[in-house]
């Protein structure tokens, strides 16, 4: 039980430490690391390969997913966002024509109207970008500390990366049995 307690208190201590880096960031930089963040996604043989993309919608913290959506529809790519499941720590993807069919869910981050669009039903292919506030060189990620993500992944089949602050990764996070790592890891630089 020692151990559980101390996991936690570190990963509360990660999430604290890697989101003060990221509030405190200045725009024009964030800009910058989003643009070569992109770029280097957009040219990655599985984003290229894959007709599905997968992808969360950021928060200003996050690393700027809103161009990727943007270039992946124009690509002709089929794009899906979560939506969080009320009452559960789980979480349904369905395709989008555009941001327009974004509404505020929950926490706040938008999420896709389920009136007009279609859940995402077959999950054993495609490219997921998942958010985190740090990855390891392992492609160990710290999340929000919901498990949404990890609670997904559990039953993806596609690929995943992960695209991330260069600031942000850490040599070795701490993670549990239910801890899901992404194939690829992308940042500014790498």
């Amino acid at each position: 039980m020692h151990v559980k307690k101390n996991l936690k208190q570190m990963k509360q201590d990660l999430r604290r430490q890697y989101r003060l880096y990221r509030e405190n960031l200045p725009q024009a930089e964030k800009k910058e690391m989003d643009g070569a963040v992109f770029n280097r996604l957009i040219h990655l043989p599985a984003y290229q390969e894959n007709h599905v993309i997968l992808t969360y919608v950021s928060k200003p913290i996050e690393v700027d997913t809103t161009e990727i959506i943007r270039y992946s529809l124009l690509q002709g790519k089929c794009v899906a966002v979560p939506r969080c499941i009320p009452n559960t720590y789980q979480m349904q993807f369905y395709f989008i024509q555009s941001l327009d069919d974004l509404e505020p869910g929950t926490f706040g981050v938008l999420e896709p109207a389920v009136e007009r669009c279609k859940p995402v039903c077959d999950l054993h292919h495609g490219l997921c970008i998942v958010p985190g506030l740090s990855f390891d060189s392992k492609g160990y990620r710290l999340g929000y500390g919901k498990g949404y993500y990890d609670r997904f992944l559990a039953s993806f089949g596609g690929a995943t990366v992960g695209i991330c602050y260069r600031a942000c990764i850490s040599g070795d996070l701490p993670h549990g049995f239910y801890d899901r790592k992404v194939d690829v890891l992308i940042t500014e630089d790498h």
